[in-house]
C-alpha cells in the first residue's frame, strides 16, 4: 500500500468537491492537521472513517486505499462487510475512550488533591519544592490530556475568540504559577545557603558567657534570639566559681543554643535561690515530649516556652549543704533542634522525655495549629 499515493488521491477527491481542508474537517468532526496529515500520506483514516469518506466522495474504498479510481465498484456485500468492520473498530474505539476518559478525569481529582495537601503543609525546602512543581505540571498534563479524549479541545478550537481567552488565561496562570516557583526556589537556596554556610560553635570558655547570653549589645545581637526572656533564669555575669561549662551556638537562619554550666556560690547562694524562687517554675510537662524533671536533681527555675524551648536551674536532691546550681539552657525556633541535643548536653542534665527531633508527634500538632 503506498500512502503518498493515497494520500494525493484524498487531496484530488476534495479538490474536486471545491472544498478547503478546514470545511472537510468540520465535516467529518476532526482537526485540521488531521484532514493534511491524510493528504501527505503520513497518517490514513481510522477504519470507522474510510466508508463515510467513500459515501461522501462517492468512491469505492478499495478506490480510496489504492489511491486511484477504478472502473469496477463495490458490490453491496463488500459495502456491508466493511461497514461491519468500521462499526466493530468504533466500538472498540469508543469502549477504550470511555476508559481513558475516566482515567483522566480520575487523574485530575488526585492531582488536585495532592496538590492542596501538599501545599497546605508546605515547608521551606527544596524536595517539596520539587515535589509540588511536579505535582502541578502533571495536573496540567492530565488536564491537556482530558479535555483532548473527551472532545472538548477540538470543540474549543473552532471559537476563536474562546481560544484567545483560554490562552490568555493560561499565560496570566502559568506567569503566576512561575513566578510562585522561582520564588519558593529562591528562598529554599537562600535557607540551603545559610544552612550549609552556618558554623557550630562550642566553646568550655566562661568568658564567653556574655558574647552568646545576656550580651550588651541589645536584642538585635548577632547572637540574640527573638525572646530575650527566656535566659532570666541564667544569671547575669557569672561571679561564682565555674565547675563545668559548655556553650553550643547555631545560627543557620534562627539561633539556638544549648549551654550547662554548675557554678559553685561559696558566697550569695542564698541570694541567688531567692531570685530564682521568684522566677518559680512555670508548667513545662508535655512541652516536646517532656514527662518530668531530671533525676537526682530538683528544678528551682523554669522557663519553658512552646515554640523556644527551655532553660532551667536545679540543684542536687538531698543535699543539705549544697552550694551548687547547674543552668541549663535548650533554646531554638519552630519546634525543632537541627542538631543532636545528645552530642552537645549531658543526658542527666536533660529533662525526662525530652524530644525536639524533626518528626515528633508534638511538633506536627504545633505545626498544624499555627
Amino acid at each position: 500500500m503506498d500512502q503518498k499515493k493515497t494520500g494525493q488521491f484524498l487531496k484530488t477527491l476534495r479538490n474536486e468537491k471545491g472544498l478547503t481542508q478546514e470545511q472537510l474537517a468540520k465535516h467529518f468532526n476532526v482537526t485540521n492537521r488531521s484532514v493534511s496529515r491524510w493528504e501527505t500520506g503520513s497518517n490514513l483514516p481510522d477504519i470507522s472513517l474510510l466508508v463515510e469518506i467513500a459515501d461522501f466522495y462517492d468512491v469505492d474504498v478499495r478506490e480510496i486505499i489504492d489511491g486511484e479510481r477504478k472502473s469496477e465498484m463495490m458490490d453491496n456485500e463488500t459495502r456491508e462487510v466493511a461497514g461491519k468492520m468500521a462499526a466493530y473498530a468504533g466500538n472498540e474505539k469508543g469502549a477504550l475512550l470511555k476508559f481513558v476518559q475516566i482515567s483522566g478525569i480520575a487523574g485530575i481529582f488526585i492531582s488536585l488533591l495532592s496538590l492542596i495537601l501538599q501545599t497546605a503543609s508546605y515547608q521551606p525546602d527544596l524536595r517539596r519544592s520539587g515535589a509540588i512543581l511536579a505535582t502541578f505540571l502533571a495536573f496540567i498534563v492530565m488536564c491537556v490530556i482530558t479535555l483532548y479524549v473527551t472532545g472538548v479541545l477540538q470543540k474549543m478550537g473552532k471559537r476563536k475568540k474562546l481560544v484567545k481567552t483560554i490562552k490568555i488565561l493560561t499565560i496570566v496562570i502559568m506567569a503566576v504559577g512561575t513566578y510562585y516557583v522561582v520564588t519558593g526556589l529562591l528562598v529554599v537556596a537562600l535557607f540551603g545557603a545559610a544552612y550549609t554556610s552556618a558554623k557550630k560553635y562550642v566553646t568550655n570558655d566562661p568568658a564567653e558567657y556574655n558574647k552568646y547570653i545576656h550580651n550588651d549589645k541589645g536584642p538585635n545581637s548577632e547572637y540574640s534570639m527573638g525572646n530575650q526572656a527566656i535566659f532570666n533564669v541564667m544569671p547575669e555575669k557569672i561571679n561564682a566559681e565555674v565547675k563545668e561549662f559548655s556553650l553550643f551556638y547555631y545560627n543557620p537562619w534562627d539561633p539556638q543554643y544549648i549551654v550547662y554550666m554548675t557554678l559553685d556560690y561559696k558566697e550569695g547562694y542564698d541570694a541567688e535561690i531567692s531570685r530564682l524562687k521568684k522566677i518559680g517554675v512555670e508548667d513545662y510537662k508535655g512541652l516536646y515530649m517532656v514527662t518530668d524533671e531530671p533525676e537526682g536533681f530538683d528544678l528551682i527555675a523554669m522557663d519553658s516556652d512552646s515554640h523556644d524551648g527551655f532553660v532551667y536551674a536545679m540543684i542536687p536532691e538531698g543535699s543539705a549543704d549544697n552550694t551548687k546550681i547547674t543552668y541549663v539552657a535548650v533554646v531554638f525556633c519552630n519546634y525543632a533542634l537541627d542538631v543532636d541535643v545528645h552530642k552537645y548536653m549531658k543526658d542527666e542534665y536533660l529533662l525526662k522525655g525530652f524530644d525536639a527531633t524533626d518528626n515528633t508527634t508534638y511538633r506536627q500538632k504545633m505545626l498544624k495549629g499555627s
